[in-house]
């Protein structure tokens, strides 16, 4: 079931759910990273299992949590460059925050998300949210 389930997609052009998987962890540890002055974590991309995909998850969440605030001093100086952008250029850090990397951990989760859905996974709109800090007016 879980090779089933880490290989499955919504379209024949997207990429598989462990690919999802893999994407919004690799903008989530390189905005963590670049945005800190440090070099992300490398993973191989080679998860064949659900239990390798936790992984992987508790690894990036690992090392975000690892970076300390006083790591990001300096962060809005920050340029970035993407090897998928255009040559010679860079990105200041609030634009690769807010326009690539916020919307492609959006984009990747989602699809996964989607993709466990379509396959039975019981899953609902409050499991992609999360907790709500709800406060007393």
């Amino acid at each position: 079931m879980s090779e089933c389930l880490l290989n499955s997609r919504l379209a024949p052009d997207m990429g598989a759910f462990v690919y999802q998987v893999q994407s919004a962890c690799d903008y989530v540890k390189g905005a963590a990273a670049w945005l800190s002055g440090q070099t992300a974590p490398r993973h191989e991309d080679n998860e064949t299992t659900i239990g390798e995909v936790r992984v992987r998850l508790r690894k990036t969440i690992a090392f975000v949590e690892s970076v300390q605030e006083d790591q990001y001093a300096g962060a809005a100086e920050q340029r970035v460059s993407i090897s998928w952008g255009p040559a010679g250029k860079l990105l200041q850090a609030q634009d690769y925050l807010l326009q690539v990397s916020i919307p492609n951990v959006y984009f990747h989760v989602m699809a996964a998300y989607a993709i466990l859905r379509h396959n039975g996974v019981d899953l609902g709109k409050m499991d992609f949210l999360g907790p709500i800090d709800w406060i007393d007016p």
